[in-house]
């Protein structure tokens, strides 16, 4: 199977190579933590500052549809390091992270159909199991459901920006073999996914997101833009937080939820990822076609 352009990832790398010295992408990569950090919380006191707005400590507990919307809204701060670094360290304007191939809609669609068709028929199969909680009521989850869509996308868009945009695009311009360009962003993706309250399964969740990471940046090098990434994490993201959330993640705008928490998911991140690859199979086999 080729692919559907002649050199897709060349034509999304090429921007990077007008300023891709490692010493840039590492004061890059400085400036977008210190804008991230800086953004984060000048974002979370001016929106708990608000009139009715929930605390800091229940936005990161995202318990209800409003605080998991402020804390997924948060996001936006990842995405301004890379956008202010482009310019200002790459010479190159910061539309360039996204690439351009003239199909990127029809590329989100596409694996955004196949990854979310794959994680519903999921869904659907692990309710053969297991008995689903009632999350928020159906008027509610529906009255949120626009603005679930825009922030999810957000997110989404946020992380591809930074993790298969800025530094997949850097290293890449630098460096050709895909265990540099690929791997190490995926590797710190996977490892700021660690979380120690999730006891036993924290590692298996960081390498859940690195090998998410992985076909990320497959699919980022196979089409030659961040769509067909950014649709898949989009719908990954969507079947998880908004169909079926685990307790300890961002339940709030879940119809249902999981009678167990996120450190006791054990064996069925195994499944997720399972799925998640069959999916990624399926997306890949309609984009390159």
């Amino acid at each position: 199977m080729t692919p559907r352009y002649p050199d897709p990832l060349e034509s999304f790398v090429h921007p990077a190579r007008a300023a891709p010295e490692p010493w840039r992408l590492a004061l890059g990569c400085l400036l977008c933590t210190v804008i991230y950090v800086i953004g984060l919380n000048l974002y979370l006191v001016l929106v708990t500052g608000l009139p009715g707005a929930p605390s800091i400590l229940a936005v990161t507990r995202a318990q209800t549809p409003g605080a998991a919307l402020w804390l997924l809204g948060s996001f936006a701060a990842m995405a301004l390091g890379p956008w202010v670094a482009a310019p200002l360290l790459h010479a190159r304007p910061p539309v360039t992270l996204f690439g351009h191939t003239g199909r990127e809609v029809r590329d989100f669609a596409t694996a955004a159909a196949a990854v979310g068709g794959v994680q519903v028929l999921s869904v659907l199969v692990w309710s053969l199991f297991n008995d689903a909680v009632p999350g928020v009521g159906f008027g509610l989850w529906l009255t949120f459901l626009p603005l679930s869509v825009a922030v999810l996308a957000l997110q989404a868009g946020a992380e591809e920006i930074l993790f298969r945009g800025y530094l997949l695009q850097q290293l890449a311009a630098r460096f050709r073999s895909p265990l540099v360009w690929a791997v190490l962003p995926s590797l710190l993706f996977g490892l700021l996914h660690y979380d120690p309250a999730m006891g036993d399964s924290a590692w298996q969740i960081v390498l859940a997101t690195l090998i998410f990471g992985l076909i990320a940046a497959d699919l980022t090098a196979a089409t030659g833009s961040l769509a067909a990434a950014w649709g898949m994490h989009f719908a990954n993201n969507a079947t998880a937080l908004l169909l079926l959330a685990t307790e300890g993640t961002v339940p709030g705008l879940a119809l249902y939820r999981t009678p167990y928490v996120a450190s006791e998911a054990g064996g069925l991140i195994v499944w997720d990822v399972v799925v998640l690859l069959i999916g990624w199979g399926l997306a890949r086999r309609a984009l390159l076609r």
